[in-house]
């Protein structure tokens, strides 16, 4: 079995891991980098690659979520869990992807809303996260991409920017839905 370090994370010469760097600095953003270990340089793969950069502020609301979630998962495989710290945490490349997922869900949304996108992204399985992340690192990886493609829909998706949905908005009970169709309207008069 390979060693690991922070959030199940190889210890193995050039592994591709994830990096999420911490200040000491409250004023310093948090980042987020991903390194592609002896993959990287070679056929136009980058040696490293940020992924995000988030508010401190943001990040404390966040990172409890995360590590609760990723260590809870580590146990059960019986790997050592993590803590976040300042400076270099690292973390295995498929939780460094689902960390992405959920810091991209909460870009700008306001601080009282990151407890429902903690939710949401709990309620997410692991594979869902795996694939958002791909869907959304294709055009929107990078610390800039912000509110564009499906980091907007994530947002969107996670956070409810919008607010949660009116009480008149809900769904109708299916019944009272398919009695208002013409159809139904005629074989019941007919």
């Amino acid at each position: 079995m390979t060693e690991t370090v922070d959030f199940g994370a190889s210890t193995a010469f050039g592994a591709h891991v994830f990096r999420v760097e911490v200040s000491g600095s409250r004023a310093v953003p948090v980042s987020i980098v991903e390194d592609y270990g002896l993959r990287g340089g070679e056929s136009g793969v980058p040696f490293q690659e940020a992924r995000a950069v988030v508010p401190r502020s943001t990040w404390s609301s966040l990172a409890d979520a995360a590590r609760r979630d990723f260590n809870e998962r580590l146990k059960a495989r019986r790997v050592s869990t993590g803590r976040w710290r300042v400076g270099c945490t690292l973390l295995d490349r498929l939780l460094g992807r689902e960390l992405c997922v959920l810091v991209w869900a909460a870009e700008g949304a306001p601080l009282e809303r990151l407890p429902v996108v903690c939710a949401r992204w709990g309620a997410l399985r692991p594979e869902e996260r795996w694939w958002l992340f791909a869907a959304t690192a294709a055009e929107a990886g990078r610390p800039e991409d912000t509110h564009r493609g499906w980091r907007r829909a994530l947002n969107l998706a996670l956070s409810d920017a919008e607010g949660d949905v009116p009480s008149a908005r809900r769904p109708r009970p299916i019944e009272t839905a398919l009695e208002e169709l013409p159809l139904f309207q005629r074989l019941r008069d007919g």
